[in-house]
């Protein structure tokens, strides 16, 4: 059987309106460029006049008859443009506002503030327990440090280079209880600092805001959101970890930065009605004064001149002359940290101020003092000093923004 297929073929005619033509180029009228634009350009020396020609063919769609697909040399488009020249140089004046200039003048002065404060605490550190291991008489020390601030201030005050402040009787009775408070913490501090090492000092300096809660919350009755309290299980947790595992643990040292501490915590809440009247340098000043008068007795009936006297023969006799430079940098750069200190609290707010001191501060004496005294650091030890500052950190972010309202 045969089977057989025959192709069949369709023919399309398209009208004549329907017919696929090529694009014709079209006059493209260019809006002309401003009268004044040559004079300009010409009185600024930064563009010159340069006549370009763009060409441009588009295929239309009768692409079988390549002679009609290519356009004429007249289609060509004439453009108008102008080019700047690459190699003149451009003035650009910028002008500042005085109030950018005075925020970046701020965060200069409080860059400087916080650097001088972390550098003059870290050698303060370094000399305090320098001193201390050669003379360990921490009841003499501390009146040292307090009488030479006490010294630079009152010729400060003397000289005009820092205003005196106007005070009253009332303001040196209610300076009182401070300046016991501060005592108290001064000593305290200076004692724990002889018997255990630098950077595990200031790991139990970092519990501090646990006794402020439990201060706050006891003795003035203010009462703190639950996240205040969770924020003081790290710090808890960290500081008995640094402890446990501290390979020259000295519990009486230890019991005295816990004093320390608390003695702070009672000082920073009461200077806080005085500190406004006249000044933080002023009003620190006016509390190394009297806390002079409160030390110096107590300092004589504790240790006294005699011991004084051998301890500090024995000290020049094993360490030479530079005893005496160390003493005089302990005392100096005691001040001058406490100092700036308070001009950086001046200058920023609560909260800077908590984070540099906690976050920076801590961690720049910690290191450093492990570094020059070689100190041996276990791992747990690092991991609990962590813990505890990352605490501290956590309780100074949740406890400033609660409103002020809240805490009352």
């Amino acid at each position: 059987m045969t089977f057989s297929a025959m192709q069949s073929y369709a023919n399309f005619t398209f009208p004549n309106h329907l017919q696929p033509r090529p694009l014709l180029p079209k006059t493209q009228q260019l809006p002309p460029f401003p009268s004044n634009f040559a004079k300009k350009s010409n009185r600024t020396g930064l563009l010159a006049l340069k006549r370009l020609s763009i060409s441009s063919s588009l295929q239309g769609f009768n692409f079988f008859d390549e002679s009609r697909d290519r356009k004429p040399r007249e289609s060509l488009v004439p453009c108008k443009a102008y080019e700047a020249h690459w190699f003149q140089p451009i003035q650009i004046n910028i002008e500042f506002n005085e109030e950018a200039r005075e925020v970046a003048a701020q965060k200069l002065k409080i860059g400087l503030y916080f650097a001088s404060w972390w550098a003059l605490n870290v050698v303060f550190n370094i000399y305090n327990k320098k001193v201390l291991n050669a003379f360990p008489f921490p009841w003499l020390t501390s009146t040292l440090c307090l009488a030479t601030g006490s010294l630079i201030m009152l010729v400060c005050w003397a000289t005009k280079i820092t205003e005196a402040p106007k005070t009253d009787l009332n303001f040196w009775k209610a300076l009182l209880p401070v300046a016991v408070a501060h005592t108290i913490g001064h000593v305290a501090a200076t004692m724990s600092m002889s018997k255990v090492a630098v950077s595990f000092s200031h790991i139990i300096k970092s519990g501090e805001p646990a006794f402020s809660v439990l201060v706050s919350r006891f003795f003035l009755g203010q009462a703190f959101p639950l996240a205040v309290y969770l924020s003081l299980l790290p710090i808890i947790g960290g500081v008995a970890l640094a402890a446990a595992n501290e390979l020259n643990f000295n519990l009486t040292g230890f019991i005295e930065g816990m004093i320390a501490n608390l003695a702070f915590v009672f000082r920073n809440i009461l200077s806080k009605r005085g500190m406004d009247s006249v000044g933080g340098v002023n009003y620190y000043a006016c509390l190394s004064v009297m806390s002079l008068l409160i030390l110096t007795p107590f300092a004589i009936a504790m240790e006294g001149p005699q011991i004084w006297a051998a301890g500090w023969d024995k000290a020049v006799s094993q360490i030479g002359p530079n005893f005496i430079w160390w003493v005089a940098a302990q005392t100096v750069f005691y001040h001058l940290y406490n100092q700036v200190s308070y001009m950086s609290l001046n200058e920023t707010s609560p909260l800077t101020f908590s984070i540099g001191n906690v976050i920076m501060r801590r961690i720049s004496v910690i290191v450093a003092s492990i570094l020059i005294f070689r100190t041996s650091v276990q791992p747990s030890n690092a991991l609990g000093a962590a813990i505890a500052i990352f605490g501290t950190f956590l309780y100074s972010q949740v406890d400033f923004s609660i409103p002020v309202l809240a805490k009352k």
